[in-house]
């Protein structure tokens, strides 16, 4: 089972993981939503400047904004909270990545280039939210919606989509000029 921490163990989980990169991470995990509570994790996938993540449902929900078509997680945040592999698509992000997403690296217009794509990182903040909370307790909320995590973006950021392609899992993410 997922496990149940506070905000001080997902601390001193983290501190022991590392810094993630800052110029050439890694994209760890695809995971398409075709519907609302279904994952399907993909080895690769198509980026559309219209759709988002192509078999996505991101088009469909009520409140599209295009500068949250794809929303991204840092892989040691969510290997924090919630361990193995098999239990990060809970967490309702597209992509995971070993990529510092603060805002030092990648402040809002930044650009990143994974595979054949570059995404926009969004002003738009990416919060944790109530399936969140659900999925993964109280104390990674708090974690992630601290202060402190807000700041660091504990949560992951949103990007949209500025160049069509195709990302595969293992492919580097970077800053694109």
């Amino acid at each position: 089972m997922l496990k149940t921490f506070t905000e001080t163990d997902f601390q001193s989980t983290l501190d022991a993981l590392g810094p993630s990169p800052l110029d050439n991470g890694t994209v760890e995990l695809i995971v398409a939503r075709p519907s609302p509570g279904e994952r399907q994790v993909l080895d690769s996938a198509e980026l559309d400047t219209v759709m988002g993540l192509v078999g996505d449902n991101w088009s469909a929900r009520r409140s599209v904004q295009l500068d949250c078509q794809i929303t991204l997680m840092n892989s040691r945040i969510i290997q924090t909270i919630a361990g193995d592999r098999e239990h990060w698509p809970p967490a309702g992000d597209q992509l995971f990545v070993d990529f510092d997403l603060g805002p030092d690296n990648l402040p809002p217009g930044q650009r990143i280039a994974m595979g054949t794509a570059v995404l926009e990182v969004s002003a738009v903040p990416h919060t944790g939210c109530e399936q969140f909370t659900e999925r993964f307790g109280h104390g990674a909320i708090r974690f992630v919606n601290s202060p402190e995590g807000r700041q660091l973006r504990r949560r992951g950021i949103n990007a949209r989509v500025i160049q069509a392609g195709v990302v595969r899992a293992g492919d580097t993410i970077s800053k694109a000029e």
